[in-house]
């Protein structure tokens, strides 16, 4: 027999304790009321109402799940569940006995009586447990044997970590202050640790706690407000005492479970950025993904594997992943099958160039939305191979266009990229191209009779700058070349980019999407991701450098290589001649279209397509020139 057979469960104890309680209130409560001669006064309803009300009690408390409570972790939700739980017991009970005998012999100050003893008599147990546990965790660990931290932020994530390190009997932290930039919580305490007052005044906090033996070994930041410049502010700071900055993670991060603990992590790179946190309508997009079929192509990438994660909660009917790379594709299947087992999924191993087999995927499977996220976006890469970057991502995604055109797809999404404006290089000018043909087509009208009404799908471009982190880009380059002890090479000490975390660029690439589906008035439109001040490559390099712990130029050297063919100082998200509006949403422009004529559009694409299937390079680059005339004036291979 198993032990969980001989030994009752926690929830069995816990509702054998409310019961008994009940029992004990009312009998205790008659004592109070008629004092020594309870037996004689109450002998008509002593043993029948102690009963009643035991009975009563039980049923409610097990109806409300009273006792599934953890009493480790009591709380204020607890007492109100608590209090409602004692109140209908004694209403009910109260309408029972009116109605066997009218309260024939019983005080009406008995039931008050019992209301409050029976409240105590719950809420009593449960807190001194969690008092006394709370208590004890501090005998486990002495306060010299844990790590002083100083908090940066007295919010609610302060809050929630100190109590969970006192909490915690192998807690390694002990919080002794903590600093906050709102002067009226300077001289105040949370759960008894001081908050000294601002970060400007973090050297002279730092001399004091040293003074009274409490110097902290390390600071965390609690304030999800405190980004961009504010830490780096700290981060120098930081690294002029010589102590570690670290961050506590957001407490959906971490709160998943009453026994979970808040990991610490170290400042990474994202927190440099300096991005407000974009208000999202999920609502929204749950209503635009629940329920129909979505195809992503180049699922297995950095913003394709974001797109899939992310569509893949929404509960799509169906869900498609195209992917050229067999290695990615596995990858990605595998993830979402774990994460989402009950979602109907299919993988795709195909290659957008290969128009038949892309036109039999639509015709099988007949997806409502498609993402396109397939590129060759390595700019290095796509100059030494100026063929495969045409056909890739020019006639890839006329293939994805022309299949959602002809198999009436509702809405397709490509994603571009800043380099499609003013291009300086071949994967800006073959995405630029691609703009064109998607905004191109969505703008053609289909006749019927003497009138002619837009085509069924909607085309929407989504322009963004780098990704931070992606497959390819400068972050992962600089954190390979930290592990092997530098240097860390920039191009040009003048470089700018704009950057932004993955998980929000799709966010918003999802937010765009539901305002373009619900535009009524057009079939076609370019929107722009808001994406906050550019950065100099060359502060991401020295603040890395600090990240890691280590002294630029000392420890770690920095190199500058010069430009890369292609390759220019700054990106820009608009042309001039785009109109770029405001939308709904904060951090979405909605650029008018640069439209070409489809017929010239077809003609030049034709040449284009020939010459690069024969592999001629210089052909291919001229008629590209041609086909992008600012491409041509700014090129310089």
């Amino acid at each position: 027999m198993s032990p969980s057979k001989l030994h009752p469960n926690r929830n069995t104890i816990a509702a054998f304790h409310d019961a008994l309680m009940a029992a004990v209130s009312f009998v205790l409560s008659i004592y109070i009321r008629l004092g020594s001669d309870q037996f004689y006064l109450s002998k008509d309803y002593l043993y029948s109402g102690t009963v009643a009300f035991t009975l009563v009690s039980l049923s409610v408390f097990l109806y409300m799940r009273l006792y599934r409570g953890v009493w480790r972790y009591a709380s204020l939700q607890d007492m109100i569940g608590i209090v409602k739980a004692v109140t209908y017991s004694v209403l009910i009970f109260a309408v029972l006995m009116f109605t066997i005998n009218r309260l024939e012999g019983l005080p009406r100050s008995l039931l008050f009586i019992n209301w409050m003893l029976l409240l105590f008599m719950l809420a009593g147990p449960r807190f001194a447990y969690r008092a006394f546990k709370d208590r004890t965790f501090r005998w486990s660990l002495s306060e010299q044997d844990k790590i002083p931290v100083l908090l940066i932020g007295a919010g609610d994530h302060a809050e929630q970590f100190i109590r969970d390190m006192k909490r915690d009997r192998q807690a390694a932290y002990d919080v002794v202050g903590l600093v906050d930039d709102d002067a009226e919580q300077k001289g105040r305490t949370m759960h008894g640790v001081p908050i000294y007052g601002s970060t400007s005044m973090l050297p002279a906090i730092m001399q004091k706690l040293e003074r009274k033996g409490q110097r902290p070994h390390k600071w965390i930041v609690t304030d999800d407000r405190v980004a961009g410049n504010a830490v780096r502010h700290l981060l120098e700071q930081a690294d002029n005492i010589g102590i570690p900055l670290a961050r506590l993670p957001r407490l959906s991060e971490f709160k998943h479970s009453v026994n979970e603990r808040p990991q610490i992590r170290p400042i990474a790179v994202e927190d440099l950025l300096g991005r407000a946190q974009n208000v999202l309508d999920r609502d929204s997009m749950q209503s635009f993904v629940e329920g129909r079929k979505v195809l992503i192509t180049g699922a297995g990438g950095t913003i394709g594997s974001e797109l899939t994660r992310q569509i893949a909660q929404f509960r799509p009917l169906e869900l498609f992943l195209v992917e050229f790379s067999e290695f990615n594709l596995y990858h990605i299947e595998r993830e979402i099958r774990d994460t989402f087992p009950d979602l109907a999924l299919t993988v795709l191993l195909a290659d957008i160039c290969d128009m038949r087999h892309i036109d039999v995927i639509f015709r099988k499977h007949q997806p409502n939305l498609v993402f396109h996220a397939a590129a060759i976006k390595h700019v290095p890469m796509a100059e030494k191979n100026v063929e495969q970057a045409i056909l890739t991502n020019v006639f890839g995604t006329c293939h994805i266009a022309e299949a959602c055109q002809k198999h009436r797809v509702d809405v397709m999404v490509m994603i571009s990229t800043d380099k499609a404006v003013n291009p300086g290089n071949v994967m800006g000018a073959t995405k630029r191209l691609a703009e064109s043909y998607c905004q191109s087509l969505g703008r053609m009208t289909q006749p019927q009779g003497k009138y002619s009404v837009p085509r069924k799908t909607k085309y929407f471009t989504v322009r963004f700058g780098n990704v931070l982190g992606s497959t390819g880009s400068v972050v992962p380059l600089f954190q390979e070349q930290l592990a092997k002890g530098g240097p860390l090479t920039v191009t040009h000490p003048d470089m700018v980019r704009y950057f932004m975390t993955v998980r929000e660029a799709v966010e918003l690439v999802l937010q765009a999407a539901v305002l373009g589906d619900s535009m009524k008035d057009r079939q076609e439109g370019i929107f722009v991701l808001d994406m906050g001040q550019p950065v100099r490559i060359l502060d991401l390099a020295t603040q890395m450098i600090k990240l890691a712990g280590l002294k630029p130029d000392e420890d770690i050297k920095i190199s500058f290589t010069g430009l890369r063919p292609g390759e220019k100082l700054f990106e820009e998200l608009f042309h001039f001649s785009e109109n770029a509006v405001k939308t709904t949403h904060d951090g979405i422009f909605l650029a008018s279209p640069r439209v070409t004529d489809m017929d010239v559009l077809r003609k030049g694409l034709e040449k284009l397509f020939l010459v690069a299937t024969e592999r001629k390079s210089t052909e291919a680059l001229a008629q590209l020139k041609l086909m992008v005339p600012e491409f041509k004036s700014l090129f310089e291979h």
